[in-house]
């Protein structure tokens, strides 16, 4: 027996209930942006990934508020054309949870949650040291898709630099093996990766 859902049929929390359970799991972009006067901001987006290396390119995705409201992130990254993506380990899971609540303007919420700054090397917007990898980004492009509540705004960033802690790094490249990263999947489910979850599958050489 197949159930189907037409979209067009479907309210809004209906279609995101679905999405996220689909497209599972999601890599969580822990972005650092500041705003035009200087004051930090840091907020989890689990609808993110990587694209091309020439030249490298990341994209993350944030939606509007119930209210239709862009969020700080996006205003921030459109005021000042930069940001760092942090990546989340298991460690930070709690605090980096606890960023996702949506605070006033003049708060930031690197601060409410206990992180520590970690100074970048190519942008003016601080990291998270509590991360053992951060990318340092420039925004080439903002692909709005939709308008009021829930409505898409993909923001796709060069990446300039990338900071590595080496003690999750083999050969000098970082190893999911040893990064303890987290995922999202639906509802409040998150996944830890772990060693015990990698399998290694080579890309064929012939049909």
């Amino acid at each position: 027996m197949t159930i189907a859902f037409d979209f067009a049929a479907l309210s809004i929390p209906e279609r995101s209930r679905l999405l996220t359970r689909c497209v599972a799991p999601r890599p969580i972009a822990f972005v650092s942006s500041r705003s035009a006067g200087g004051t930090g901001n840091l907020s989890p987006f689990s609808f993110f990934t990587a694209g091309g290396s020439n030249p490298a390119s990341v994209v993350f995705c944030t939606v509007n508020d119930r209210e239709g409201r862009q969020k700080h992130t996006l205003r921030n990254i459109e005021a000042t054309g930069e940001y760092v993506i942090n990546v989340v380990t298991f460690a930070m899971a709690r605090r980096m949870n606890q960023t996702s609540y949506t605070y006033p303007d003049d708060v930031d919420e690197l601060e409410v949650a206990g992180f520590t700054r970690a100074p970048s090397v190519r942008v003016a917007t601080d990291g998270v040291a509590e991360s053992p990898v951060r990318m340092e980004c420039r925004l080439h492009q903002v692909v709005r898709h939709g308008t009021g509540p829930s409505a898409s705004n993909y923001i796709i960033g060069e990446v300039v630099h990338i900071s590595m802690d080496d003690a999750v790094c083999t050969d000098g490249l970082p190893d999911n093996a040893k990064l303890d990263q987290i995922a999202r999947l639906g509802a409040d489910l998150y996944v830890r990766v772990t060693p015990a979850m990698l399998f290694d599958m080579p890309r064929p050489h012939s049909p």
